[in-house]
């Protein structure tokens, strides 16, 4: 096992060109890996396909990790690393690991003492950041908000007061079909000075980031409807 590690390997956040947001590294990487734990097997061997148009898809094994999987069989997807052969880990969209099932499986390798290499690619919440204009050296990411209409109004309030008691960047993504209601509600419920930025579509060509205040950003929402966005509020 000395050579064998556990490989966490971005893609695309969207239908944007593999060559534009990977290194050929990765491809490198990806060619020479027999074993894979994946979200969606079609989705994986779709982006195997588009690292490398030439790599032989029915040699590979794919053990599938999403909320349907029993997590007492996580350990078992590492044993091809137990017996020398490394073993790579495909997210749905973006890094595996960062709001994402492979945590588990990572924090099975390490507790193993098993090599885990992370991989360069696009990060949604890290390039949402860098583009909002707001604080880059603290912030914190809350992943879904609650469903329950109250539940989610008095954490909107939490994270806005997190904001500015601790000038941290508050993070937070929703289904697809519920962004509109979602940034409705921050547009209620919100001071009018707090300053929201909308990440949608990252890295794809019809990319869309904007920070505007609150009270700005009424009656002048964009179109979020099933779109994968990132939402980030700041004092």
């Amino acid at each position: 096992m000395k050579d064998a590690a556990l490989y966490l390997i971005p893609t695309t956040l969207g239908d944007t060109p593999v060559d534009r947001v990977l290194p050929a590294h990765n491809a490198q990487i990806i060619s020479d890996l027999r074993h894979f734990i994946v979200e969606n097997v079609r989705s994986a061997r779709r982006f195997l396909k588009q690292c490398n148009k030439e790599i032989d898809i029915d040699s590979l094994t794919f053990y599938e990790l999403n909320e349907h999987t029993d997590r007492q069989h996580i350990s078992e997807y590492l044993k091809p690393i137990r017996q020398g052969e490394s073993v790579g880990i495909i997210s749905e969209a973006g890094c595996p690991a960062i709001a994402d099932p492979g945590a588990d499986v990572v924090a099975i390798a390490q507790s193993e003492g098993i090599k885990v290499v992370p991989l360069v690619g696009p990060s949604s919440l890290l390039m949402a950041i860098m583009a909002s204009g707001f604080n880059g050296q603290s912030f914190a990411f809350h992943g879904y908000l609650p469903i329950d209409n109250a539940e989610r109004v008095k954490k909107l309030k939490q994270l806005e007061s997190r904001a500015y008691n601790e000038d941290q960047t508050q993070l937070f993504i929703e289904t697809p079909y519920r962004n509109q209601k979602l940034a409705e509600d921050i547009l209620h419920h919100c001071k009018p000075q707090t300053r929201l930025c909308i990440a949608m579509n990252i890295s794809c060509d019809d990319e869309y980031i904007v920070t505007k205040s609150v009270k700005a950003w009424k009656g002048k929402l964009p179109d979020m409807h099933k779109k994968p966005c990132v939402f980030l509020i700041y004092r």
